[in-house]
């Protein structure tokens, strides 16, 4: 039997006077549960709008010279005056000239199809941007630092379902012109620079490879950018920290 009389201390008797915590110190938990707390928001770079706004009308133009051979083309009734520049081109790039086009290549019309979709897709972007968004000084979650980009700067955001949708449609679009222009590229690399090839190396730099080689690197960017979002929205929705303010992903505080 055991016994409890030689215990070497008495239980103290229990402190019930209530304590006032001071409302100004909030725990480590709560803080921490305050830094994740935000909405995420589509804030797109201007830099990948003005390429849009100065691109669409280019890729249309293009678009339709394609899709309209061969009455576009030297000779045809819609040549002049708005395809003129097409007969110099064409004899630089024969994919676009009378010999694809004689020799049924389906290739330039298959492109011209891809960029009927992915030009409607860029336009639906657009639209949401600008039928959803709201005037915002605040830095866009997956574009550079303003002092980076100096006055091409974010000053818009989409939020909710709409800038949901609006970065994934961009990523999408730009990740198929990146995807289509390679494909382009490299149509001529392992045809042996068929349609090219007779070009002097100056003609080819400022009329074929400059020109096209900017269907690859902004596009590029707006993939990076509107990547970045995507991969930052998901790791708030598993619970990641809101980034801080000097970081280069921001979000619309709550």
């Amino acid at each position: 039997m055991v016994s409890t009389r030689g215990h070497p201390k008495e239980f103290p008797e229990p402190d019930l006077t209530p304590t006032r915590s001071s409302p100004s110190t909030p725990s480590k938990s709560s803080r921490s549960r305050g830094a994740r707390k935000g909405s995420w928001a589509h804030t797109p770079s201007n830099l990948a709008i003005i390429w849009l706004l100065v691109s669409l009308p280019l890729v249309i133009w293009d678009t339709g010279y394609v899709m309209f051979r061969p009455l576009t083309m030297p000779g045809g009734s819609l040549h002049w005056p708005l395809y003129v520049p097409y007969e110099l081109y064409g004899k630089v790039d024969y994919i676009y000239g009378w010999k694809a086009f004689n020799e049924h290549n389906g290739f330039t019309s298959a492109q011209g199809m891809l960029n009927i979709i992915e030009t409607l897709m860029y336009g639906y972007y657009l639209y949401i941007l600008y039928a959803y968004g709201k005037q915002s000084k605040a830095q866009g979650r997956g574009a550079p630092k303003p002092s980076a980009v100096g006055f091409l700067g974010q000053q818009r955001y989409v939020d909710g379902k709409e800038g949901g949708i609006a970065v994934l449609v961009a990523y999408s679009a730009a990740l198929m012109t990146v995807s289509k222009t390679l494909l382009y590229w490299l149509n001529e690399y392992y045809s042996g620079f068929e349609n090219i090839g007779h070009n002097s190396f100056t003609d080819l730099l400022f009329l074929w490879i400059i020109p096209n080689g900017a269907w690859l690197v902004l596009p590029s960017y707006i993939i990076y950018v509107s990547g970045s979002e995507i991969l930052q929205g998901l790791s708030i929705v598993g619970g990641g920290a809101i980034p801080s303010s000097d970081d280069t992903s921001l979000v619309k505080a709550e």
